[in-house]
C-alpha cells in the first residue's frame, strides 16, 4: 500500500510537471475578429488609443479611425499621404500622423478627428511617437536619415538629429534615453533626449534589417526584431543577452508589460511569435499563432490585452516573377486581425 501510494505520488508530480511545460507552450490567444476596411491603398503601423475605444490604422493616403471592440467606423483623417504612424499625446488631447510622401506630421483633435494642423518634418517619416520624459513628438526620418523632434506645445521643430543610418522605429526609457533601430546599420542608435545628441551606436550582430523594437522599462530590456531573429539587448550598455527565432517579413513588434509577453508580427510567414521573458536573462518562444501572410506589423492594447494586425489578401505570384517581387493586395480585402484569450 505505501509503495503505490509512492508511486501514485510520483505520478501526480510528474503530471503536474508536464502540465505546467504545456501551459507555458500556448499563451492563450486566438483569432477572434477580422474588420473590414473598404478603402484602398497599402498600410503600415496601426495604433490603439488607451483612454478610448479608438484604433487607428493608417491606409493609403488617410488614417481610418475604428472602435477597437466592433470595427465600426468611427471617423477618417484625410490627405495623410504615405502615412505611417500614429501617436497621441493625452494632456494636450491631440494625436499625429506621420505622412511619408508629404514628408509633414498632420496634428489632429482627439475628441473630433478634426486636422488642426500640418508641421513639416525630415523626408520620409516613417515611425511616430510622443516620448513622455522630453514631451517631445519624435519622427524617424528613412530618406533623411534623421529624428525631427517636436515641441507639440509650439508645434515647432526643436531639432533635427542625425542618426547615420535609416531610422525604423524608436522607443523611450522614460528617463532621458531614446532607442532608435537603425535598419540599413543594423544597429541601436542611443539618443540623449536632454541635449538632442547621438551617444551610442550598439551593433545588433548577427541580426540583420531591425525593424520592430520595444523595451521593458522594468528590467531595462530592448527587444529588435531582425531578420528571422529577435535580439534582447540590455539597454544600460548595449549587450546581446539573447537571439530568438521568430518568424519570416517581420516589421513589428508588441510587448505586454502585465504578462512579460512579446509578440512579433511575421508577414512573409504569416504568424505571430510569442515570447516570454522569464527574467532579465532569460527568454523562450513559447508559440507560433497563424495569423495571415500579409500581418507584418502589430500593437497591443495593453488594457484589454487584446492584439491588433492589419493585412490583406494578396494575389497569387505568377510563376515567373522576379525574386523579390512583391504580391499585389486584392482590392478592398484590406482587414485588421484582433487577437484575443
Amino acid at each position: 500500500m505505501k509503495n503505490s501510494i509512492v508511486k501514485l505520488s510520483a505520478i501526480a508530480v510528474l503530471t503536474l510537471l508536464l502540465s505546467q511545460v504545456s501551459a507555458q507552450k500556448s499563451s492563450g490567444f486566438k483569432l477572434s475578429k477580422t474588420f473590414h476596411i473598404a478603402s484602398p491603398g497599402g498600410w503600415d503601423y496601426i495604433a490603439v488609443d488607451e483612454n478610448s475605444n479608438r484604433l487607428y490604422v493608417s491606409h493609403g493616403t488617410q488614417v481610418n479611425i475604428l472602435d477597437k471592440t466592433t470595427g465600426d467606423s468611427l471617423g477618417v483623417i484625410l490627405n495623410t499621404t504615405g502615412v505611417h504612424g500614429i501617436a497621441f499625446n493625452q494632456s494636450l488631447g491631440k494625436g499625429y500622423t506621420s505622412n511619408g510622401r508629404l514628408n509633414t506630421v498632420t496634428v489632429f483633435d482627439l475628441k473630433t478627428a478634426a486636422v488642426l494642423s500640418q508641421i513639416k518634418t525630415g523626408e520620409n517619416p516613417d515611425a511616430i511617437m510622443y516620448d513622455e520624459f522630453s514631451k517631445k513628438i519624435i519622427t524617424c526620418n528613412g530618406r533623411s536619415k534623421d529624428l525631427t523632434i517636436i515641441d507639440p506645445i509650439t508645434e515647432t521643430v526643436v531639432a533635427t538629429i542625425p542618426v547615420g543610418g535609416k531610422p525604423e522605429t524608436a522607443v523611450s526609457d522614460n528617463n532621458g534615453k531614446l532607442y532608435v533601430n537603425s535598419e540599413d546599420k543594423n544597429e541601436i542608435v542611443v539618443v540623449d533626449m536632454v541635449k538632442y545628441t547621438v551617444l551610442n551606436h550598439w551593433t545588433l550582430a548577427p541580426g540583420e534589417e531591425p525593424t520592430g523594437l520595444v523595451i521593458d522599462l522594468k528590467t531595462k530590456r530592448l527587444f529588435a526584431t531582425c531578420d528571422k531573429l529577435l535580439v534582447a539587448m540590455d539597454a544600460t550598455n548595449g549587450k546581446i543577452i539573447a537571439q530568438l527565432p521568430i518568424g519570416e517579413g517581420c516589421d513589428g513588434a508588441a510587448f505586454d508589460p502585465s504578462t512579460n509577453l512579446i509578440f512579433t508580427s511575421n508577414g512573409s510567414a504569416g504568424t505571430v511569435t510569442v515570447v516570454k521573458e522569464q527574467n532579465a536573462n532569460s527568454f523562450a518562444v513559447i508559440e507560433t499563432i497563424t495569423t495571415k501572410k500579409s500581418a507584418r506589423t502589430i500593437t497591443i492594447d495593453t488594457k484589454s490585452h487584446h492584439l491588433y494586425l492589419p493585412a490583406a489578401d494578396m494575389e497569387a505570384l505568377a510563376a515567373d516573377a522576379p525574386k523579390g517581387t512583391r504580391p499585389k493586395m486584392v482590392a478592398g480585402s484590406f482587414q485588421v486581425l484582433v487577437l484575443t484569450k
